[in-house]
């Protein structure tokens, strides 16, 4: 990070995020995998209010870190077809999103990736276990 990002920065920033998905998800029936597109950007929306949630308690280096403890329990889907694990893709670019806001140095975002787990490595009936966002209450979900 090249200088410190204070909390109601980062809370902007991440009300910000939270309102794109929400358009997203709005626009979902126009395109050609709705159920799919639908899926990512609530994916993404849930993951910007559970940062939110994690930065109104904690400073900013530490909402930081819980992102990327939960960027590192994400699996690559990488390769697979684009409506494919559309709630895994919709974190994982929440998370690219959020690092590009708090100016995350790419050297910790590549050595976080690294980390990942292969999906391959799961088995076929398996689902990926991914930390579900600590609030997802519908009315968080669906205000801006």
């Amino acid at each position: 990070m090249k200088e410190p990002m204070s909390t109601e920065q980062m809370l902007q920033g991440l009300k910000h995020y939270r309102r794109i998905a929400r358009q997203d998800m709005l626009r979902a029936p126009e395109t050609p995998h709705p159920e799919a597109f639908l899926a990512h950007a609530e994916s993404r929306r849930a993951l910007y209010v559970d940062l939110g949630t994690h930065a109104e308690k904690h400073a900013p280096s530490d909402v930081i870190a819980h992102a990327l403890e939960l960027y590192q329990a994400i699996p690559f889907s990488t390769g697979t077809p684009e409506h494919e694990y559309p709630d895994l893709k919709g974190r994982e670019n929440a998370l690219e999103n959020f690092f590009l806001l708090v100016g995350l140095d790419p050297k910790t975002r590549r050595e976080a990736r690294s980390r990942r787990p292969k999906m391959d490595s799961l088995k076929v009936d398996e689902a990926p276990v991914v930390p579900a966002p600590a609030s997802d209450s519908a009315s968080e979900l669906t205000s801006s």
